[in-house]
């Protein structure tokens, strides 16, 4: 059976970047990410949002943020790895009697700066999915470094205020392409 139609459509991580090993990295706040567009009322189609972040930011990779991991949500983490997405989890302890928090802020900004620190010349810049004003000294310090290609905003009308001085050029809202993102059920 001819599969060609099928080629190209899910981006896995093996797939060669168009522009070389240089490509953006992204960082997902998932969270913020489900709830922002849960709150308008729509989710995302994942192969078609990590599409987007390829063909129009040139992501070449993609790191998920979770709070902790759930059995379960195994398939979503199934389909976000299949969608080329690489999730991380927060981490607990195991024998933990505390109830778990997912908050996953102070990961996220250790791993963009471990990846700057760490493999400086494996990529070009950073986008940032989250509305959540504790990234700005992160996108700040990004910018400063010319580090930053832009933070995208799953809810426009909830992000952090903070980000609007920076400038348009810095930020974008998801919404803006939620015709092409929506999850649709096939």
């Amino acid at each position: 059976m001819n599969m060609d139609w099928f080629k190209g459509w899910i981006v896995r991580d093996s797939d060669p970047s168009p522009w070389g090993d240089r490509g953006n990295v992204a960082f997902v706040d998932g969270q913020n990410l489900v709830l922002g567009t849960r709150e308008q009322g729509w989710s995302i189609d994942w192969v078609e949002f990590r599409r987007h972040l390829r063909e129009r930011y040139k992501v070449k990779e993609v790191y998920y943020f979770f709070g902790y991991e759930k059995k379960e949500l195994q398939n979503l983490y199934n389909t976000l790895r299949d969608a080329g997405f690489k999730p991380v989890f927060k981490e607990h302890r195991k024998d933990s009697l505390s109830e778990k928090r997912g908050n996953i802020d102070v990961d996220l900004v250790f791993e963009v700066l471990h990846k700057l620190l760490e493999e400086p010349n494996a990529f070009e810049k950073v986008v940032i999915v989250s509305g959540d004003g504790d990234y700005i000294k992160l996108v700040k310090y990004l910018i400063d470094k010319d580090r930053f290609e832009k933070i995208l905003f799953p809810n426009e009308k909830k992000c952090s205020s903070l980000y609007k001085q920076l400038g348009d050029q810095w930020h974008a809202s998801i919404e803006k392409s939620r015709k092409s993102l929506e999850y649709k059920k096939r």
